[in-house]
């Protein structure tokens, strides 16, 4: 995109430090149309960015500077640079020889010159896409990012690696919506850690938090230190339920592990060891969550427009 002069801008080589949240695109003067897109689609999906934060000085002449590059924009969560650019050859051939020289000289740092159908092919590979109405018809927003959601999940497992260390625990996860959640959780425990699964009937507040078991556990938990994983606590119902019946099978230990808590709903004081987020009291799905066994493949965790609830 037009660039203004580099003569105002920092040469610092320190990394740019991220907004606690990402900055909106209305408070940014851009100076393309296309850069204002690429922001709503990173405010869409909760990707923190940064618009030209920092130029890079290309050649010098002394202290001065004779040429400096500004990529368009920076990526905290994946440590990326972005210039984008249009299919006019003559300006993308401009920008490609600066983002090679860019490389050249800074060689740690991670740039991409892209066009639009580079940057949408580049949103896909990390699980977004465009945020279009006719695709996400019912998504209101969206409330925790993909990347946020792993490198909790990172976090989590390193945690669960610190605390039974020494030890070769049981996780147990209730079915279906924790799966997406459970499987990236033990690919971040390392430890030797056994498997099972339990089945219900009903979720919280369909029948007062009765609990019906459809698939009982396959293992025996006697003596075992055992982590339940679950992907929302609410109500806190029909979780102390589950933990009624694990406990009558005599485990040596028994803990929670929820991706999301949804405290404002809580009826029943619950133990909950580690938790990934909290969340308001909103319908939330994707990461397994499901409305009617839809949106649990999304790869974030987004809030359901009122009006599709029925």
């Amino acid at each position: 995109m037009a660039k203004r002069s580099a003569a105002g801008r920092s040469a610092t080589a320190a990394k740019p430090v991220p907004p606690p949240a990402s900055v909106r695109a209305a408070r940014v003067q851009f100076a393309h149309e296309s850069e204002a897109e690429f922001a709503h689609i990173l405010d869409f999906y909760g990707i923190s960015w940064l618009y030209e934060p920092r130029s890079f000085p290309l050649r010098r002449k002394g202290e001065r500077i004779l040429e400096a590059f500004t990529p368009d924009f920076f990526l905290p969560d994946l440590n990326l640079y972005i210039e984008l650019t249009t299919l006019r050859q003559k300006l993308t051939t401009e920008k490609n020889r600066k983002v090679r020289l860019l490389r050249e000289r800074y060689p740690q740092v991670n740039v991409k010159l892209l066009n639009k159908k580079d940057y949408l092919r580049l949103l896909a590979k990390y699980g977004y896409g465009p945020p279009e109405a006719k695709k996400l018809p019912d998504i209101d927003r969206v409330l925790i990012s993909a990347s946020k959601i792993q490198r909790r999940v990172g976090e989590l497992g390193a945690q669960i690696s610190r605390d039974y260390s020494g030890q070769a625990p049981m996780a147990v996860g209730v079915l279906k919506g924790v799966f997406f959640f459970m499987a990236d959780l033990l690919r971040h425990i390392s430890l030797p850690i056994s498997v099972d699964f339990m089945a219900i009937s009903s979720y919280e507040g369909n029948s007062g938090g009765a609990v019906k078991i459809l698939k009982d556990l396959d293992l025996s938990i006697a003596e075992q230190h055992v982590l339940l994983v679950e992907d929302i606590v609410d109500t806190g119902m029909t979780l102390n339920r589950i933990l009624e019946r694990l406990r009558s099978h005599r485990p040596a230990s028994l803990k929670v592990c929820a991706l999301l808590d949804k405290r404002a709903r809580r009826l029943v004081d619950v133990p909950l060891d580690y938790i990934g987020f909290e969340v308001p009291d909103e319908f939330v799905v994707g990461y397994g969550l499901d409305y009617h066994q839809r949106y649990r493949n999304l790869p974030f965790i987004g809030v359901l427009k009122q009006e599709s609830l029925s």
